[in-house]
């Protein structure tokens, strides 16, 4: 209908070059924004750093009124708002850490049409009041962020979101768009559902990071590993340890201090002031390491965090895919490293099965993680394995996990296997790994003595394994279904698929363990943003780095907010001498080209002038 085309303000094209200094549309960027310009529906499923923001920001500045993002967290509004009013739009965010009157000044803007972008909380919008406002004001359109907080069967479900489809009950002449980075099938179909967007045009980006190398490694001494691997390859380097407990988080992150890196924990039962400036610092400073439970990383929008390890397994894929992508957003090379072991299997184990929901639940989470237990396991592309987790298929292995770096070896695992199940069964299918590994290899402790296990059929069989290699043939048959691991001691018990193997109807292939020490894997990326920069000029990029962290700090945003790397890096590269030259580096913008075009533009000609040393 006529009122849902109303004229144009400015030219989407138009827009993207002057506002936000790009030259051309990404993927189905420009597809989306034709959608929402027209004023029909959308739902976008988009990688994190695949550029899902442009796609309503655009269409909010190109239609007549103010656009109203919903979105989860308090820190993505304050990240998006900094770099929106950077670049000229006029945004701003209503929520709980502004002062009332703050708010009225805010409330006001809104009434009077000198707002582009409001960015609110679910549970802010679904207040009266603010649907009143609302009412009042012409609106460009609705942007539902995060979309995948709506589903009750995610990792990330929040219960304001249910509530979300009265938008298109109350404002039906409004355009909506919902948007995520992380959806498999079933949540796909309940966001639209549950936002009724059953009649939006879905548009469904490839999910592969390409820039991402994933590897995944069982757990020997996994802080060792840890070590090891920020040593080697991310020294100086931003980036987020994930771990299950809140103890866990402390833990590592004074371990990590101690060890001489800038390290800081975050989780929910941090006081709300401490969590702020830990974040704060993330954003701001170089080099700082978070280590955090899931409670963090929504919505962070920081494009150089270099790797994301992972020091615990993630209860679904879903959560490792969300979690690892917010690594190396600016399209660099970027690591997401995953340490687990079977610890980790039982833990989560337990978890699905004490929850508080249905039956049917319980077994969406066993199922999902058993996906993500597949994922570690498997010695075919993880990418490949990841990608068809969401509907997607890649015909070549990727070349950039660690299955196609570093085949991983097999082995016949099948006496071993044997032996193990034999072991687990003359004991009484009660006992952890830890005392069936220790029967296997004739221990001589007290607890294998206290129960005459030293007397059982299989006592000492398997001294031709170390521990530790018995300890992956346990994970495997676990991962595998030939074994459960059961009750408060972690007791392990046979399944009925474990008979033809007893039997010797079938063997099984085994992955063999890696090398304990990988000093000499993958060379370092401390520098790797840099790689393609001239060493001549590597004077010019500190300069250039330098201005940006004075601009950064003058005005209280953190420095990507003033460019991105990549754009730095184009001014390197292009050494424009002129604000004509400058304007043409991809991501320099009208507003920042006013702005800051003359600080750079003095460090660019300082660069040209200087004496070259023979």
């Amino acid at each position: 209908m006529s009122e849902q085309v109303p004229q144009l303000q400015q030219d989407p094209q138009q827009i993207l070059e002057h506002v936000f200094g790009y030259s051309a549309f990404r993927g189905p960027q420009q597809a989306v924004i034709d959608t929402l310009v027209s004023g029909r529906d959308a739902l976008v499923l988009m990688p994190t750093g695949g550029g899902k923001s442009l796609c309503y920001q655009i269409p909010a500045l190109a239609r007549p009124g103010c656009g109203v993002v919903i979105s989860p967290l308090i820190a993505l509004m304050q990240d998006q708002v900094e770099a929106l009013q950077a670049a000229g739009v006029r945004a701003a965010f209503l929520n709980s850490s502004l002062p009332f009157n703050e708010v009225q000044d805010i409330e006001t803007a809104l009434l009077h049409g000198e707002l582009d972008l409001l960015y609110l909380a679910p549970e802010r919008l679904l207040q009266p009041r603010t649907l009143e406002l609302l009412t009042r004001i012409e609106l460009s359109l609705f942007a539902i962020d995060e979309a995948h907080c709506v589903s009750q069967w995610g990792h990330d479900f929040r219960a304001d979101y249910l509530h979300l489809n009265c938008l298109h009950e109350q404002f039906p002449r409004v355009p909506r768009i919902a948007l995520t980075a992380t959806a498999d099938q079933r949540t796909r179909g309940e966001i639209a559902q549950r936002l009724d967007l059953e009649q939006a045009e879905h548009f469904v980006s490839s999910f592969d990071r390409p820039n991402i190398q994933y590897r995944i490694a069982q757990k020997n001494n996994p802080r060792r590993q840890l070590l090891q691997f920020l040593r080697d390859e991310q020294q100086d380097n931003a980036g987020i340890v994930y771990c299950l407990s809140r103890a866990k988080v402390e833990n590592t992150a004074e371990w990590l201090c101690q060890q001489g890196f800038n390290a800081l924990p975050y989780h929910a039962g941090l006081p709300a002031q401490m969590r702020a400036e830990h974040q704060r610092r993330f954003l701001r400073e170089d080099g700082v390491i978070v280590v955090a439970t899931i409670a963090f990383g929504m919505g962070i929008d920081k494009p150089d965090v270099r790797f994301v390890a992972h020091l615990d397994l993630p209860k679904s894929v879903e959560a490792y895919y969300q979690e690892t992508g917010r690594a190396g957003r600016d399209g660099e090379a970027s690591t997401a490293l995953l340490l687990y072991g079977l610890e980790d299997v039982v833990k989560l184990g337990q978890m699905a099965a004490m929850s508080e929901g249905s039956e049917e639940h319980k077994r969406q989470e066993r199922n999902r993680l058993n996906a993500m237990l597949g994922l570690c396991e498997i010695t075919s592309c993880r990418r490949q394995a990841l990608l068809r987790y969401f509907a997607e298929e890649q015909l070549e292995p990727c070349g950039n996990c660690d299955t196609c770096l570093e085949p991983p070896q097999t082995w016949d695992g099948t006496q071993a296997a044997t032996k193990l199940l034999s072991c687990v069964y003359r004991t009484g299918q009660r006992f952890g790994a830890s005392h069936v590994i220790d029967v296997l290899r004739g221990s001589e402790n007290e607890k294998v003595l206290k129960f005459n296990h030293h007397q059982v059929s299989t006592y000492g069989i398997g001294r031709e394994l170390s521990a530790n290699e018995w300890k992956g043939v346990v994970r495997q048959l676990v991962v595998r279904g030939y074994l459960e691991v059961e009750g408060e001691f972690q007791g392990l018990r046979l399944t009925e698929a474990c008979r033809p193997l007893l039997r010797g109807e079938e063997s099984i292939e085994l992955r063999k363990l890696p090398p304990k020490a990988r000093g000499e894997r993958g060379e370092s990326r401390r520098d790797s943003v840099a790689a393609d920069i001239d060493p001549a000029d590597e004077p010019l990029w500190q300069a250039l780095r330098g201005c940006r962290k004075q601009l950064a700090d003058d005005n209280g945003v953190p420095p990507y907010v003033i460019f991105h790397d990549a754009t730095l890096r184009g001014m390197v590269q292009a050494k424009p001498q002129t604000p004509d030259q400058l304007l043409a580096v991809s991501g320099v913008g009208d507003s920042k080209l006013e702005r800051f075009g003359e600080a750079f533009l003095t460090v660019l000609r300082e660069s040209q002038a200087a004496p070259v040393e023979e």
